[in-house]
């Protein structure tokens, strides 16, 4: 299984209070592939998101999908803590969070 399946259908989540995709806000920390199973190690914007188990639910499905009925693991994780440095260029842009505006 290649990684970057993984990372395209990662793309296609998206935080429900954000319009970025979950991969380019950062919150996927670390993807561990096998011949059985994906792991992934992620993190919230916030641990008290309303919308967590949803978001956690579409993660597993999602990457399932793409990689063929994999089985997905998701390891949630708060430290390190998530902040803006781990988002991507990009999702800077579209949030407009360049570095004069953070």
């Amino acid at each position: 299984m290649n990684k970057d399946v993984v990372i395209e259908a990662l793309k296609s989540v998206y935080d429900p209070e954000i319009p970025v995709n979950i991969w380019d806000l950062g919150l996927v920390y670390d993807i561990k592939i096998t011949e059985k199973e994906i792991d992934l190690k992620m993190t919230f914007t916030s641990p008290t998101c309303p919308m967590m188990e949803e978001l956690l639910e579409q993660v597993k499905n999602t990457v399932s999908s793409a990689t063929g009925g994999l089985s997905v693991k998701v390891d949630l994780v708060w430290d390190p803590p998530w902040d803006l440095s781990k988002m991507s260029d990009a999702a800077r842009i579209e949030l407009d969070l360049t570095e004069s505006g953070w």
